[in-house]
């Protein structure tokens, strides 16, 4: 990576900042327990040299991650820590009160990127990034360099402070939010490099929420506006074993709802009734799933039925009633919400990014304490096309709301038809970053003496299965094709549960809010060195247990071809319209492709033709003499022109 002068300057000069760490202990992160029966493999131990996905970790590696820092740079994130810490002068830059988190997030990604990718010249910059978050720390770890630059002055004119004090109007001021990003990129970093200099900032900070809310004369009761400190905490209390952050975690989820504890924010910030009895998805949708993740942790480490409970029913309503067909959720640009039940507009879904990255979060954990392959099915869809579209092709240019219409005038896309170098809230941008390098970590997942295979892709792992070494091959071309090749060396008895995906058994959702129109007859198959395993789909998975050898060749096939997919009647704009489907992939029609577009209309027996085509890098295009669809991912990649993936039938 290209270093900029900017942070070899403060590398230099703040350098005493990060040599040496307090001697607090710090367990090994497998000493405490997550509470989770399955547990993913680490993305140290996978491999990814996948044609998919390896072009689009690489580019956020080598691309995204340096542009990013760089305007970063530009837009005065780093300044703000300097001027807090008094080695610069000036105001608060940037218009965002969460403006520092941009700069955790990028470290958080980069970390993953170096467990996976080691580099040294990547590491000596989070080293001078880290110095520099240093120096905007007060004394006592309060870390939010706006409210330390000017308390009573926020840069966004919707954070409303009376006070001009630390945690005033906590419902906008994002001081806890801000804390827990950077609790969740100290604990990577940490993973990353073993070093402490980021992870005790972390702490320090931590230690001053512990002292600060909670329950007791001297504390404040409050809630965060917007969560994500509770994930982090339980982050922070799985590497040291400290009780008191995971308390804290908790404390901020029971008192949602709770109008003994402070006013409340209500249901734009899910704090209208207590966390365990909510059952419909609402509000701000980013704020929504990444508190729904944090009930999960708790479920899984406190045994916690009524949390387990509320986050299954929170599930079912979300991917039963407002989930978008390419996984997205969230339908209004107003407040970035939730709508009503089968509120699903195109032209102005919103459909953030953000939203989709937590969305994958949460169904992962879900996995993770259930085993179920829906929670799969549905990270599946999500990660293949309403999140990776937040990117585009070269690396530099971001969706923040992810329409699943266009026509050209209106603009989706905070002030724009397409996507945008930056945004004054660069949220979608950084957590993209955030996000794409930890993906070769969803792959498999391990259980006693079980190795899930979750996704395909092509790479080589090394499993840890109860002091087994059991090592998994992929090859494939999936989701261009649906043929995986897989060698399992275990030299001893291992069950190992092979995903198939809710496509390849006609299914859409697991829920009745989209169906395909068109049945598919053709079964997915599993060979073992050529013969023909007769094992039936047992939960979603093909679950063979045996001796595993070295030169155990698996075939699995999932036929592919298009689908047409129906929503729900109760979903009104989709009503009388149909959507295409390639395996994984969703598929959109882009007027550059077809000069009728205004005139497309396609029908469940239509005859389609899928080509390999030598576009939007590499895709497999559908076509008939009517329309010609890429998938949804690759749109507007070829400047502003319109788009739909909903197609009305054929009459």
């Amino acid at each position: 990576m290209k270093l900029s002068k900017y942070i070899f300057i403060l590398s230099i000069a703040l350098v005493l900042l990060n040599c040496k760490s307090d001697k607090n202990d710090v367990a090994k992160a497998d000493e405490t327990k997550t509470g989770y029966q399955i547990e993913p493999v680490d993305i140290q131990h996978v491999k990814v040299t996948d044609e998919f996905w390896l072009p689009i970790i690489k580019r956020v590696q080598e691309k995204t991650i340096e542009y990013a820092i760089t305007k970063c740079e530009e837009e005065g994130r780093l300044d703000n820590f300097l001027i807090a810490g008094g080695q610069m002068e000036g105001e608060v830059k940037g218009a965002m009160p969460f403006d520092d988190t941009d700069v955790y997030k990028i470290i958080e990604g980069a970390s993953n990127s170096l467990i996976s990718a080691p580099n040294k010249e990547l590491e000596t910059v989070l080293d001078s990034l880290v110095s520099i978050i240093k120096v905007g720390q007060e004394a006592d770890g309060y870390l939010t360099t706006w409210r330390t630059i000017n308390p009573a002055k926020p840069p966004a004119h919707w954070v409303k402070t009376e006070k001009g004090v630390r945690w005033d109007g906590l419902f906008m001021s994002h001081e806890l939010y801000n804390a827990g990003h950077l609790y969740e990129a100290a604990a990577v970093h940490y993973k990353a490099t073993g070093k402490r200099n980021f992870l005790d900032i972390a702490l320090k900070n931590a230690d001053l929420m512990v002292k600060t809310f909670g329950e007791g004369e001297q504390k404040i009761q409050a809630v965060p506006g917007h969560q994500i400190i509770e994930t982090g905490l339980i982050k922070l209390y799985q590497i040291t074993g400290k009780e008191d952050y995971l308390n804290l975690a908790k404390y901020f989820l029971d008192n949602r709802g709770n109008p003994e504890n402070h006013e409340l924010f209500g249901p734009y910030s899910q704090d209208h009734i207590p966390v365990v009895q909510q059952t419909e998805v609402t509000g701000h949708s980013v704020r929504a799933v990444y508190m729904y993740a944090a009930m999960t942790d708790i479920a899984a480490i406190k045994k916690d039925s009524l949390y387990e409970k509320a986050s299954y029913n929170l599930w079912e309503n979300m991917v039963g009633k407002k989930m978008y067909i390419t996984g997205g959720i969230g339908a209004k640009h107003d407040g970035e919400q939730f709508g009503d039940n089968y509120e699903l507009p195109n032209l102005t879904a919103y459909s953030e990014t953000c939203a989709a990255i937590g969305s994958v979060y949460w169904n992962h954990k879900l996995h993770q304490l259930t085993g179920d392959v829906k929670y799969l099915d549905v990270l599946e869809r999500t990660l293949y096309n309403g999140l990776i579209s937040g990117l585009s092709l070269d690396g530099t240019n971001f969706f923040y709301p992810n329409a699943l219409e266009s026509d050209g005038v209106y603009k989706s896309n905070r002030g724009s038809c397409t996507r945008q170098s930056w945004f004054d809230c660069s949220c979608c941008p950084t957590n993209v970053i955030r996000f794409v390098p930890s993906i070769p970590g969803l792959i498999y997942s391990k259980s006693k003496n079980t190795v899930y295979v979750n996704l395909y892709a092509t790479n080589n792992a090394t499993i840890n299965l109860d002091g087994k070494t059991v090592k998994v091959t992929q090859q494939t071309s999936y989701p261009w094709n649906g043929t995986v090749n897989i060698t399992v060396d275990a030299n001893s008895e291992v069950t190992v549960k092979f995903r198939v995906p809710g496509w390849s058994r006609n299914e859409v959702l697991p829920s009745d809010l989209y169906t395909y129109s068109n049945i598919s007859n053709a079964k997915p198959t599993l060979s073992i060195n050529g013969k023909k395993v007769e094992t039936s789909i047992r939960g979603g998975y093909f679950e063979v247990t045996r001796n595993w050898k070295a030169d155990d060749n698996i075939e699995i096939i999932f036929p592919m071809e298009v689908r047409t997919v129906k929503a729900n009647d109760k979903v009104v704009e989709d009503r009388g319209k149909l959507s295409l489907e390639y395996g994984p992939l969703v598929y959109a029609v882009e007027e550059v492709d077809n000069t009728k577009f205004d005139k497309i209309t396609v029908s469940p027996n239509d005859k389609f033709t899928v080509q390999k085509q030598n576009i939007l890098e590499g895709v497999n295009t559908i076509s008939n003499e009517n329309l010609k669809a890429i998938p949804y991912y690759a749109w507007s990649n070829r400047g502003v022109n319109k788009m739909k993936v909903w197609l009305p039938i054929k009459e």
